[in-house]
């Protein structure tokens, strides 16, 4: 197995997990429950999982059109160098264990009132849309595959690199929900 494919594999199990281990611990919660925040300035389970969704969603047109062979470099994604600056940039930075408090950019910032009780179910259906879509491009040189961030075409990455972000997003809003979960006050 090269390294591309371990990193493919890796990234689709740890995709799974957080999944499989949202389901388990979020699925059965009552909407009072995803929605309760243990403070104003924290967000509740089900805002973690609509920021999630909403980030997300944002990849699958640039998904659509690479695994439809449409995709065409635009002038930022054909800069050298960038996309590797600006991969292994973001990947630290949405990566799980780091310490810094990050802003969601307002585009993908979820909703404040409540959020309906099918939002972990409605992220595990995108979530296995996400597997299905990773899947279907590991034929391809996934490193030389450039793509431009949902944010701002400025800012451009590999597509393997897309993957680690997405990723690791998912594992630290993960993380954030099951510290709400776990937070003094928790409604049982």
């Amino acid at each position: 197995m090269s390294n591309k494919e371990k990193d493919l594999s890796d990234l689709i199990l740890r995709a799974n997990k957080v999944t499989d281990e949202t389901l388990t611990i979020f699925g059965k919660l009552a909407p009072q429950q995803l929605n309760w925040k243990p403070d104003i300035n924290q967000w509740s389970i089900a805002q973690c999982f609509e920021h999630l969704r909403t980030a997300n969603k944002a990849y699958f047109p640039t998904l659509k059109k690479v695994l439809n062979g449409e995709k065409k470099n635009t002038f930022w994604e054909s800069m050298p160098l960038l996309p590797m600056f600006f991969g292994k940039m973001l990947i630290k930075s949405v990566a799980p264990e780091s310490k810094s408090k990050l802003k969601a950019p307002k585009v993908f910032y979820p909703s404040n009132s409540n959020i309906e009780g099918d939002i972990i179910h409605r992220f595990v259906e995108q979530q296995n849309q996400m597997v299905k879509c990773i899947k279907a491009t590991e034929s391809l040189d996934l490193d030389k595959i450039i793509i431009s961030s949902p944010i701002t075409n400025l800012i451009t990455y590999s597509l393997m690199d897309a993957y680690r972000v997405i990723v690791n997003h998912e594992e630290r809003h993960f993380l954030q929900a099951k510290r709400v979960f776990h937070s003094n006050g928790f409604p049982t």
